[in-house]
């Protein structure tokens, strides 16, 4: 029943397809009678879902693959895909939050780590960005600076467009083109793959109801429940209190 994680997924597959084909060169090591091609890079910065799935996606289609995640437990599902884990360094690792997400870091911080990313950036060709947190601006991955050392044709396919952009320069629904460099913003890829996005958005619809009335009682709202009370907007205090 979780709506975030099924479009998610399919935002990661999609952002690896837009940005295959606004790259000039290809994602697959091809050796054929007229030459050889060089397999291209990619690197995902966010190893959410929709980092995991862009991750997958690329190996697939034969790019060599790299991921990015300031929480040290995303190593793990990084490094299962066949993917190379890009370490910014102890000092720049955030700790986890409660929810799963990356705990916010300092102005500081944020800084050190888009200068600890910079020269692994510059090698890169597609680079997709979903770092977010739930509520508050997009931290910036990307700024002015680190674009500016990134090859001409390099495409960005940035995630969190919606929410201010993993980029200094990402514009909500346009691709933007700076030094060479695209962006692409788009905030509904799952859009692009619309009969699945459907299916799966009304299998998550068709769940949460069948939670809702698991009994022939009718529509139970139990604040005692956690998927409820999240979807009422009731507070774990306020839960533990009634």
């Amino acid at each position: 029943m979780d709506v975030l994680s099924s479009q998610a997924t399919i935002a990661g597959y999609a952002a690896v397809i837009e940005g295959a084909r606004a790259l000039d060169v290809l994602l697959p090591m091809l050796t054929t009678a007229a030459g050889g091609v060089k397999p291209a890079k990619m690197i995902a910065l966010g190893a959410g879902v929709a980092g995991l799935q862009a991750i997958a996606t690329a190996r697939r289609l034969g790019a060599v693959v790299h991921g990015f995640d300031v929480r040290e437990a995303a190593r793990e599902q990084v490094e299962s895909l066949g993917a190379r884990f890009v370490s910014a360094g102890e000092a720049l690792k955030a700790q986890e939050a409660a929810n799963g997400y990356a705990a916010d870091q300092s102005a500081d911080e944020q800084a050190a780590l888009r200068r600890a990313l910079a020269s692994t950036l510059a090698q890169m060709q597609l680079i997709v960005t979903s770092a977010q947190i739930p509520g508050r601006p997009a931290p910036l991955l990307i700024d002015d600076e680190t674009l500016a050392g990134l090859a001409p044709g390099t495409v960005i396919v940035d995630l969190a467009a919606e929410t201010g952009g993993n980029t200094s320069r990402t514009k909500p629904d346009e691709t933007v083109t700076t030094s060479g460099v695209k962006i692409v913003g788009s905030v509904n890829l799952p859009s692009l793959m619309a009969a699945d996005a459907s299916r799966f958005f009304s299998g998550n619809v068709r769940a949460l109801l069948e939670h809702l009335m698991a009994d022939e009682s009718g529509l139970q709202l139990r604040l005692d429940d956690p998927i409820t009370a999240a979807l009422l907007g009731v507070d774990q205090t306020l839960r533990t209190a009634a």
